[in-house]
């Protein structure tokens, strides 16, 4: 009686520990709450749509369900509820004072909760033990062209990573849909824990003479990314934690959440989704525009991007003197007034883009064409995270209507 107590107790512990285990205590209260919001509420309308709407790229239409993150244009973004500085107080970090361990987000995305330092410990442990990646994908890499854009490398990369994919194989064997979130999950971790390891694989490649460095099992999440590309400072390790932390998820009407979420209705496996969501965010409008410096504006943000601010404060801390901060902080200063005076700019305020790269260059990482890579492994945490939750609620194939410029003269003639 005693052993089996002791067993008991062994599987509560661990339970607390293990992400698995509290996503599936979560699910089915979430599952009630998304049935209990379509009968009781599903016809409350939430707006009307315009001609503008539909010929401006859908610009403020509500029309999806994305849990994970929430963006305000006033305030900026909320993973959970929470605001980048709540995160930077509250989640668990390498060191006392230091930024969030991305792992720590990634637990709060996925289970809405706080994880303690022993829940992300094991969470790091665990991306660790998944981070293994198969040669056949760098094989895949080499094939290209060594001028090929990094971004073109590491989708090629996640790509190749697909025929590992859980889902695809637990589907063809007629997995029941009430349990697609299983192998989804087991995707989506293996993808996440893999990515930094092909990202610095395709920078190696390209920037230092194809010379690899290997995964250091001391290492979290962040720290272990910088020590691949080839950065062992602690200061840059930090930045690689805030970095991926702070890129991590941006709510779904962005093209790259988007694009995963899209093509993950039609029950693509997650690298499958991944890959189209980094196509998308290798973009120029989108994620290809952190190659140029600075950035102001943002097609949702009123206000200055919080993204930016904590790289400011990161800087303010670490890199106070650095010529390119002094030239970043004079612009903050200068270029908005310019801007609003010209009357045309909704948001002339500094975005996330405007202070990366600084931050990035100072600790040696200067290669510009490269930055759309880093920002493609931390978008992986939220893109992986509404994945998992979309497969647990059964969310369907998405497919709103489209019409024709005749159909829309039509409507107004008619509406006239």
């Amino acid at each position: 009686m005693v052993f089996f107590r002791g067993v008991s107790l062994i599987s509560k512990l661990r339970s607390r520990v293990d992400l698995h285990s509290q996503l599936k205590e979560l699910i089915p209260q979430e599952q009630e709450r998304l049935k209990k919001l379509k009968s009781e509420h599903g016809k409350v309308q939430l707006g009307n749509i315009t001609v503008d709407m539909v010929l401006g790229g859908m610009r403020g239409m509500t029309g999806l369900l994305w849990e994970t993150s929430l963006l305000d244009p006033d305030e900026g973004i909320r993973f959970r509820g929470l605001s980048i500085p709540e995160c930077q107080q509250k989640l668990p970090a390498a060191k006392p004072g230091g930024e969030p361990l991305p792992e720590g987000l990634l637990w709060l995305l996925l289970t809405g909760k706080v994880p303690s330092e022993k829940q992300v410990d094991a969470l790091s442990k665990e991306l660790r033990s998944r981070a293994t990646v198969p040669d056949h994908v760098y094989k895949a890499i080499d094939a290209l062209p060594i001028t090929a854009h990094p971004m073109t490398q590491f989708a090629s990369g996640v790509m190749a990573l697909q025929v590992q994919s859980e889902f695809q194989k637990a589907y063809e064997k007629g997995i029941h849909k009430s349990k697609y979130w299983e192998p989804t999950y087991e995707d989506s971790l293996t993808l996440i824990a893999q990515l930094p390891a092909v990202a610095s694989y395709v920078y190696r490649r390209i920037y230092k003479n194809d010379e690899h460095i290997p995964m250091d099992d001391s290492l979290d999440y962040g720290g272990n990314f910088a020590h691949m590309l080839g950065f062992d400072s602690p200061e840059m390790q930090e930045l690689m934690r805030l970095y991926v932390t702070i890129h991590s998820d941006h709510e779904g009407g962005n093209v790259s959440a988007h694009t995963g979420h899209l093509v993950g209705s039609a029950l693509s496996d997650p690298y499958l989704s991944f890959a189209a969501a980094l196509n998308g965010l290798a973009g120029p409008l989108h994620g290809l525009a952190n190659q140029v410096v600075p950035g102001f504006g943002h097609g949702v943000l009123r206000k200055t991007d919080p993204r930016y601010m904590c790289q400011r404060e990161f800087a303010m801390k670490h890199l106070p003197d650095d010529p390119l901060f002094k030239l970043v902080s004079k612009l903050f200063n200068v270029v908005p007034p310019i801007l609003l005076e010209l009357g045309k700019v909704k948001n002339p305020w500094p975005n996330v883009d405007a202070h990366s790269g600084v931050l990035l260059n100072h600790y040696g990482l200067t290669e510009a064409r490269y930055y759309t890579v880093l920002f493609g492994v931390s978008r992986a945490i939220g893109i992986c995270s509404q994945l998992i939750w979309d497969r647990a609620l059964g969310l369907p194939l998405e497919r709103p209507k489209s019409v024709t410029m005749e159909w829309l003269e039509n409507h107004i003639k008619k509406s006239s």
